[in-house]
């Protein structure tokens, strides 16, 4: 047996790959682009395991999928192949609906087709696993009851909206064609092997770097915070106990807003790694991006209560390990902020 994963060479992917084969022998056949926000490096620890086998290509690419499910006969399905970034997608969202609608479309169909010629046995274990974000449930009140999986769809930016049409397109393919898919909705992820457009590995790139540290309006969105290992822990937990067209919410336990953040990271390189000055001197507001959401927080209930899942780290523990790796791994970072990616900070946030 074994388990196709599309997107593995991303953040989330990545780590999902690394985590599954540290835990099982079952093989993992990697999908993946090689966009700019995928890196062979992150999956470097696995060269020479035959346990995985990296191919090069597009979820949209239906011709290709189609062999790799017949060659290789995959009895799970986890989609992880997603451009993003909210910022990115403002700015073009075309690649967004490219990959994260139409791509995820004709994944569902060769999936679908693929499933319907396993024999029956094979039919019922077979399982989709389609992993999408909180961000498709809108924004939240300063007061309002967290996300759960009942919260009605209102995404707010071209990202979250790409996101929520493959949710519904996933929903749709289990409703009329009883393909038996699984979703996932997590909240903000932080960890190793994070591509530093996001807000944490930025701020450790620009600090160590005496950069400014670029906050959006007056930091105080609010995100719930999930140590990256843990999101992989649960995706395990619904892959192997999940009910077919159930969604499940993945969440830290952990509501901060972003300047918190910024700040928490201030202190800890203060600690691990002293400059001249406190870090937290590099601190700028810049101008808010359009429609920016001002809340996230996510109810994981459901998966603690039907399946025994909960998170490992706390924020405090998460962030220690993620800073330590981040200045461990000095090469990974370099490898991935090139001449395109100091271009795109300086678009985005200005010259500081």
């Amino acid at each position: 047996m074994s388990i196709l994963v599309t997107g593995g060479a991303g953040f989330i992917g990545g780590n999902f790959v690394l985590d599954w084969l540290a835990h099982s022998d079952e093989p993992v056949i990697n999908l993946d682009k090689l966009t700019y926000a995928g890196n062979l490096l992150t999956l470097q620890p696995l060269a020479g395991d035959a346990r995985h086998h990296f191919v090069h290509g597009d979820i949209a690419d239906g011709e290709l999928l189609r062999r790799l499910l017949q060659q290789h006969r995959p009895r799970a399905v986890l989609n992880f192949a997603a451009e993003s970034h909210v910022d990115r997608s403002i700015h073009g969202p075309d690649d967004f609906i490219a990959t994260n609608i139409v791509g995820s479309y004709r994944l569902l169909e060769t999936v679908r087709d693929y499933w319907q010629q396993l024999p029956p046995a094979e039919q019922a274990a077979f399982r989709l696993l389609q992993v999408s974000t909180d961000e498709v449930y809108g924004s939240l009140t300063p007061d309002a009851p967290a996300f759960s999986e009942q919260h009605r769809y209102q995404p707010s930016s071209p990202y979250a909206a790409s996101k929520a049409a493959a949710d519904q397109l996933t929903h749709a393919w289990h409703h009329t064609y009883g393909l038996p898919v699984l979703t996932s909705h997590c909240s903000n992820n932080y960890g190793p092997y994070q591509f530093p457009e996001k807000l944490i590995p930025l701020v450790l790139h620009n600090a160590l770097a005496d950069r400014p540290l670029p906050l959006y309006g007056d930091g105080q969105q609010v995100r719930d915070w999930l140590y990256v290992a843990d999101h992989c822990a649960a995706l395990r937990c619904v892959l192997a106990h999940g009910r077919p067209g159930e969604h499940y919410n993945v969440g830290g336990n952990c509501q901060l807003s972003n300047l918190e953040v910024v700040h928490t990271l201030c202190a800890l390189l203060d600690e691990l790694r002293p400059g001249a000055a406190p870090y937290a001197r590099l601190i700028r507001f810049v101008a808010d991006r359009p429609g920016h959401d001002r809340r996230y927080a996510i109810d994981a209930g459901k998966l603690q209560r039907e399946l025994g899942w909960q998170p490992a780290e706390s924020f405090a523990s998460g962030i220690r390990k993620t800073v330590q790796w981040y200045l461990a791994n000095a090469d990974w970072v370099q490898s991935v902020t090139s001449g395109s990616y100091l271009d795109w900070t300086r678009r985005q946030y200005g010259a500081h």
